[in-house]
């Protein structure tokens, strides 16, 4: 407004100038002249300069009106603000509170001497207020408050608005809490158990399993509808969820406890789809949950949501399946895909074993039978094959095996990659010759992992399965005679089942010893299979080292290699696990050994014991009698005090 106060001096410098003008031109005319004008041009420079003094004091006294008014509008603005208003000083004593604050958050508390840290609780107001404010939570009822600075000429002072959200919490609680998720429950046993029981035995058997899972859902709140006959879909608020899987899904026990005269444990395997956005997502979500945890043996929960998987049950051995209808089917399927593909790679995973390289042996074998070029994809001194790699580059197996680099070369559109005792890409020989191809076919036994190939033509996946040699000794039987393989091809595959069994021992079912009967019909020589696992003297020592150094620790054997590079360590430290298993009261043994700049562990158990899980936890997997991990740039104390922590946790999940 003073400023506006400067337009008026033009005016004034004007009117002077033309009448001092006029005055001294005057002169030459007439002196009385003069005299008249140099009196108007003074009266009228009087008159000017008092007007000027006029307005410049009835602007300043408005603009000071205007300050008086201003400050009681604010006064009145914050006591009748329609939120909640504090005045502090800078040590947090509240110096005043609008009639809202009073009501809606002190609840008619005296604010005398009280201090606002009572309310925001560990905050300081003096720091700077982030964007979204504080979330406050006081006498039941939910704020954002922010803080704002009012500097003051005696003291800083600052001003604390509170919005409250009590409500909206309390909406945005209640839709979280009864977000429904898809739960699908399978039978996963259901056909083994009709097959081995009568009529009325098998009505009352999945009877007695239906009223367990309805009156399970229906005490934690789900709504329960079967879909197939041995097919469950329930429907659950999140709420009820979050205690079922607290509790660890008990329905698992629950089930496995019911009694047939059959003596046949029937299981569920569980799938959830949770905190999907959609009803349509959560059941997709669901339907990749309940494959999980059938690929992973059955009898278990898998929880599928945003953020990936988690886990639950599993402790015990995947049934067998009797059938051989899918592995036909696959077969036929597999063979079709050979005949119309220019070329056929083979692929296992890194580190090659005798099951991997049995089982790829049996597949390029069976491809050249019919016709097609084909090769294994190996690297050559990164291998634990060594003996039969030699054996078979001697009987006519020179230039099949290429290295990953050699391998691109070969690709083309219409090349088949078969890729052999592996699902996961990580694990892959190479990832390279993996994005190369377009058709790719999986054959495998492990229980299934997060990271699993999803774009394969045909996923045979078994995880019941003794071993990828059982399940590529089936396969190559559907071929028919005019491919039937030769009797290395026959000795690499029998290798391969006994690496995995143990020597039949360890998850050997009726279907694995009728593919090694196979193998012998068509002239595997156990004497010469025998040999292939036949060490050296520096490893055996080293063996019988690792197991007489071995520790006891809540069950499991842990046995930790010396700090030093030791050729064939991985062959020599699965061995010592295997040793270990045969001491009174051990259910599972581990291995701790460097590889490189890092660390691997080798677990085994007879089957009272799930190594798969506890591997889980160190980054690995494997099987429920197999298993393994690698972690990178630690040392083997600090490996040793992660695996008994893994243990810790396992034993502490299932004693629930």
């Amino acid at each position: 407004m003073k400023k506006n106060l400067n337009l008026f001096r033009p005016v004034f410098y004007i009117s002077a100038g033309c009448c001092i003008s006029m005055t001294v031109a005057s002169l030459f005319f007439s002196l009385r002249l003069f005299y008249i004008c140099a009196s108007v041009t003074v009266v009228c420079i009087a008159l000017i300069v008092w007007q000027m003094l006029s307005i410049r004091n009835s602007v300043t006294k408005f603009l000071i009106q205007m300050g008086h008014l201003l400050t009681t509008v604010q006064q009145d603005a914050l006591i009748n603000f329609p939120i909640p208003v504090m005045v502090c000083d800078s040590d947090g004593e509240i110096l005043w509170a609008n009639q809202q604050a009073q009501r809606g958050v002190l609840d008619g508390e005296n604010i005398y001497s009280k201090s606002i840290y009572t309310i925001l609780t560990g905050l300081d107001i003096t720091r700077r207020c982030p964007d979204n404010g504080y979330e406050v939570d006081y006498k039941g009822r939910h704020f954002v408050a922010y803080v704002t600075r009012a500097v003051n000429n005696h003291q800083d002072l600052y001003m604390v608005y509170f919005f409250d959200n009590t409500e909206l919490k309390q909406f945005a609680h209640e839709y979280f809490e009864t977000r429904p998720s898809i739960m699908l429950l399978v039978v996963d046993n259901y056909e083994e158990l009709q097959q081995t029981m009568k009529d009325n035995e098998r009505s009352r058997l999945m009877g007695q399993i239906e009223y367990t899972v309805s009156k399970y859902v229906s005490e934690n709140g789900g709504l329960m509808v079967k879909t197939e006959r041995d097919r469950f879909i329930v429907i659950i608020e999140e709420r009820n969820l979050r205690g079922i899987i607290s509790s660890r899904f008990q329905i698992l026990e629950e089930v496995r406890a019911i009694e047939n005269e059959a003596n046949q444990v029937p299981t569920l395997s569980i799938g959830v789809g949770r905190d999907a956005s959609t009803l349509s997502e959560s059941e997709q979500f669901a339907r990749q949950a309940v494959d999980m945890a059938l690929g992973r043996g059955g009898d278990q929960a898998a929880v599928r949501s945003v953020s990936g998987y988690e886990f639950f049950g599993g402790v015990s051995n995947g049934v067998e399946k009797r059938t051989k209808v899918k592995t036909r089917i696959v077969a036929t399927a597999l063979a079709e895909l050979m005949n119309g593909s220019d070329n056929v790679l083979v692929m296992g995973h890194q580190n090659s074993d005798l099951d991997c390289f049995g089982a790829s042996i049996g597949i390029l074998k069976a491809a050249r039978l019919m016709g097609k070029d084909a090769w294994l994809v190996i690297r050559r001194d990164k291998n634990l094959v060594g003996p039969l790699y030699d054996k078979l580059l001697e009987n006519g197996y020179n230039g099949l095996f290429i290295e990953p680099e050699e391998a691109l070369s070969h690709i083309s559109r219409k090349t088949l990659l078969v890729i052999c005792d592996t699902h996961v890409k990580t694990f892959l020989e190479s990832a390279e010759v993996f994005e190369a191809c377009k058709s790719v076919v999986v054959i495998d036994h492990h229980r299934k992992m997060v990271g699993h190939i999803e774009n394969a033509v045909i996923f045979y996946h078994e995880p019941y399965a003794s071993s990828a040699s059982e399940m590529v000794t089936e396969l190559v039987q559907y071929f028919g005679e005019r491919y039937r393989i030769g009797r290395y091809e026959a000795e690499a595959l029998l290798a391969g089942i006994m690496l995995d069994t143990k020597n039949f021992v360890i998850k050997t079912g009726v279907r694995t010893f009728e593919a090694a009967a196979y193998l012998r019909k068509i002239g595997a020589d156990t004497v010469e299979v025998r040999k292939l696992f036949a060490i050296q003297m520096g490893a055996y020592q080293l063996k019988a080292q690792l197991v007489a150094n071995a520790e006891i620790y809540k069950g499991c054997a842990i046995a930790v290699s010396p700090n030093r590079e030791i050729s064939d360590i991985q062959v020599t430290a699965a061995q010592a696990a295997d040793e270990l298993l045969n001491i009174s009261g051990v259910q599972a043994s581990f291995l701790i050994f460097r590889i490189g700049d890092g660390i691997s562990y080798s677990a085994r158990s007879m089957g009272q014991l799930n190594v798969q899980l506890i591997m889980e936890k160190l980054g690995g997997g494997g099987h429920h009698t197999m298993a393994g991990a690698q972690i990178a740039n630690i040392s083997l104390e600090e490996a040793k005090s992660r695996l008994t922590a893994a243990i810790d946790e396992f034993f502490e999940e299932n004693s629930r």
